[in-house]
């Protein structure tokens, strides 16, 4: 089973990120996406103030899964952060990219989680030939 995320990016940098399961949505065209998942009115998220300085965020999001960690994107609070300033500057820009936003979006996730004391896992490695059988050799060769 493969797992990725697909970013769907309203042109008003609102965004949403789905899991695609196998490439279940690889075929599915971003207007399809956005029929299938409606903007979420104000009422359902209220806007949030930084935790650290009470200014406006950016974004707030849930860190991953059983991690308990709240993510915060503040421009005040982030900008010395790498990544968190590179996503700040994709937030304020007017032309975009949303084809930017998954490595954005994973470089921010991965510094803020750090920062918090957690590292991300290394995908797994493929396991190793199995080793020849001592005193067998291939056939024509013995």
């Amino acid at each position: 089973m493969s797992f990725t995320w697909r970013y769907l990016v309203r042109p008003d940098g609102d965004f949403c990120r789905i899991a695609n399961l196998d490439g279940s949505l690889d075929n599915i065209s971003d207007e399809e996406l956005a029929s299938l998942r409606p903007v979420a009115s104000d009422e359902e998220q209220p806007a949030r103030p930084c935790s650290r300085c009470g200014g406006d965020l950016l974004l707030h999001w849930h860190g991953p899964l059983m991690t308990g960690v709240w993510m915060e994107l503040c421009p005040a609070c982030d900008a010395h952060r790498p990544a968190a300033r590179a996503f700040i500057g994709w937030h304020h820009d007017a032309d975009r990219d949303p084809a930017a936003l998954p490595q954005l979006f994973e470089d921010w996730e991965t510094e803020t989680m750090h920062a918090r004391g957690w590292t991300r896992a290394a995908p797994p490695a493929p396991p190793p030939s199995p080793p020849t059988p001592s005193g067998l050799t291939p056939r024509g060769r013995g």
